[in-house]
């Protein structure tokens, strides 16, 4: 890249970051202004503005505001107020938005439960929420039916979008609550520090957790996805995420409403039908996860692809082996690409559209962000301390874990740290004594590494990098190498563990056709050290994905590569012959005993 090049790209950082500031610091100069208080605003000025388009519905700013009213007016006459949780567990369609804005509009908090729970799982949920109220998408009745008695509490449920039974039409009795804004009174003590949400985090480890989202919090992640994409109220925002996780439900979202835009909302995500949606809609913004642009490039060419008004797209996990055929393909303007987690005080942005970047600091701006990379010690999955006790920053190149430290200072919005529900589960992602005594820095559990320039690269998540042969290796970027293969439409890479052997061999499961298995023996060879190299390769026909399209690693470790446990073909990368053989019993017994020499 040229000089000119070069100074156009630090232009739009200085240019795009001031303007997010400057967002951040208009909520902490208002700490009475709620995003109940943004969205009565806008009934009041724009109120013919269209808010959510829904299928063949759509609804104005004025319309959106009344039907919260309903739910504003019925929570309170349940005796709830500031600080009682009403759980929320339905699809994707206006009344969700409706729902949750009515019950923090009541002064309360809505925990916004994953749809793709049942049992064990979706009681957990329920019962860490603290809630008394269950708001039920008659959709989700089965769900609930699930959870029988495992109920910590009582917890009534009201059913709404159709008839449940034994469970109240809430629908009859929201018609019969008025459209007027709550009393001046009912949120006359309720400020940015309070709680507005709980959102759960997916899960691919465990039972979820609950993570406090109070609405200094809310309004922090909108506003910063609205500068970020310098959206106004002429942008239409197409969400096919789901708006129980905070990248469908808050960010995107918010980037259009907190300015009288609209969100066009999608009950699912369809491949098939995404650009008949976005040319449908008019749509100008996009949020996009990672695995939805590689679905989108393995869909057969659409007529309206290109025909589109989207001029941003903004997201998180688009990996650099896709991000120029994805933008190129479907002639996306400006990609912006953020690293961030729901509870998370590690926040970064890509502003400049640089492939591959999650975000950038540049040296000058060093001291207005709280986020550094530490060494870290793979296999013992600590950051590595020097002999003073303290934690090592990294160098440029060097790949370490990224951290927050944790602050209550407006001049650095980002760095708060507001935990979950469960305080042990909040004592857990804190590390103490990093750089000095009585430090406190948030763990994101992500492996990272910074350039001289400032750019941030995601390398991997804590757990999923694991030691071969004496050497890291880091999943991701097997799986970059694995997809660009002609045929792989998807790679999920993990460690597995071999008996007799130090460590975990690296094995991935793959999703595609008509491979040419002795091609990608050769491809693999070619562009992966040997320690790097799969081992093992599990051809399924689908990959399994959690409701927020990330991979779900835990069962696939467990199962390892035992052909009598596992139905799919399995291949070994036989290291003598050089070829991909398949896995059959006589062959996994060879490898168990020892009889193999990997």
């Amino acid at each position: 890249m040229g000089v000119f090049g070069r100074i156009g790209k630090e232009i739009t950082y200085v240019r795009s970051a001031l303007r997010t500031l400057k967002r951040l610091n208009t909520v902490y100069d208002n700490p009475d202004r709620t995003f109940a208080d943004i969205i009565e605003d806008l009934a009041r000025d724009k109120p013919n503005n269209v808010a959510i388009y829904f299928e063949d519905r759509a609804l104005t700013y004025k319309q959106f505001n009344e039907e919260a009213n309903r739910y504003a007016h019925w929570v309170r006459a349940q005796g709830l107020g500031k600080g009682d949780v009403v759980a929320l567990l339905m699809e994707n369609r206006p009344e969700y938005l409706v729902a949750w804005l009515g019950i923090i509009k009541a002064g309360g908090q809505a925990a916004l439960i994953n749809t793709n729970l049942t049992g064990g799982p979706l009681a957990h949920c329920l019962n860490i929420s603290g809630a008394s109220h269950l708001v039920l998408g008659a959709e989700c009745a089965e769900a609930l039916g699930s959870v029988a008695g495992q109920l910590e509490r009582p917890m009534k449920a009201w059913a709404t979008g159709g008839t449940v039974q034994g469970v109240d039409n809430l629908d009859d009795v929201l018609a019969q609550q008025p459209t007027s804004d709550p009393a001046p009174e009912v949120r006359k003590d309720l400020t940015i520090e309070d709680g507005a949400l709980f959102i759960y985090t997916s899960g691919t480890t465990g039972n979820p957790k609950a993570a406090r989202i109070p609405h200094v919090r809310l309004l922090g992640m909108m506003g910063s996805f609205s500068a970020a994409t310098a959206a106004t109220e002429k942008d239409r925002m197409y969400v096919c995420l789901p708006l129980y996780h905070s990248a469908g439900g808050v960010c995107a979202v918010g980037t259009t409403l907190t300015v009288g835009g609209a969100v066009i909302i999608r009950r699912k995500f369809s491949a098939r039908e995404f650009w008949d949606d976005v040319h449908k809609y008019k749509a100008t913004l996009f949020q996009y996860i990672g695995e939805l642009c590689r679905y989108l490039i393995n869909t057969d060419p659409h007529p309206k692809e290109r025909k589109h008004k989207l001029r941003v797209a903004i997201g998180n996990g688009l990996r650099p082996e896709i991000w120029p055929t994805f933008q190129k393909r479907f002639k996306i303007p400006n990609i912006v690409e953020f690293y961030g987690a729901t509870e998370g005080n590690v926040a970064l942005m890509n502003f400049d559209g640089t492939v591959g970047a999650v975000g950038r600091i540049p040296g000058w701006a060093k001291s207005k962000f709280n986020v550094e990379l530490v060494r870290f010690d793979i296999e013992n999955e600590q950051p590595i301390r020097g002999e003073d006790g303290f934690c090592i920053r990294c160098k440029p190149g060097e790949v370490g874990e990224a951290l927050g430290e944790i602050l209550n200072d407006p001049t650095k919005p980002s760095a708060r740290f507001e935990g979950y529900a469960k305080k042990e589960e909040t004592e857990k992602k804190i590390l103490r004594n990093v750089f000095r005594e009585g430090d406190a820095w948030f763990r994101s559990g992500d492996l990272l590494k910074q350039d001289a320039r400032g750019y941030f690269y995601f390398i991997d998540r804590i757990g999923d990098t694991f030691r071969w042969k004496g050497e890291n290796v880091a999943t991701s970027e097997v799986a970059e190498v694995l997809s660009v293969f002609p045929g792989i439409e998807e790679a999920n890479v993990y460690g597995v563990h071999v008996p007799g052997a130090d460590g975990r061999a690296g094995m991935a499961s793959i999703v595609g056709k008509d491979l040419d298995m002795a091609g990608l023996h050769k491809h693999i060879s070619s562009q992966l050290p040997e320690y790097a190299q799969p081992l093992f390769l599990r051809v399924q026909p689908e990959m399994e994905i959690t409701g927020t399209f990330k991979h779900r690693k835990v069962d696939l470790v467990k199962e390892g590569f035992d052909p009598e446990v596992i139905d799919e073909p399995i291949f070994f990368n036989d290291p003598i012959a050089k070829v991909f053989v398949p896995l059959d019993k006589a062959l996994y017994e060879k490898i168990c005993s020892g009889d193999f020499r990997l």
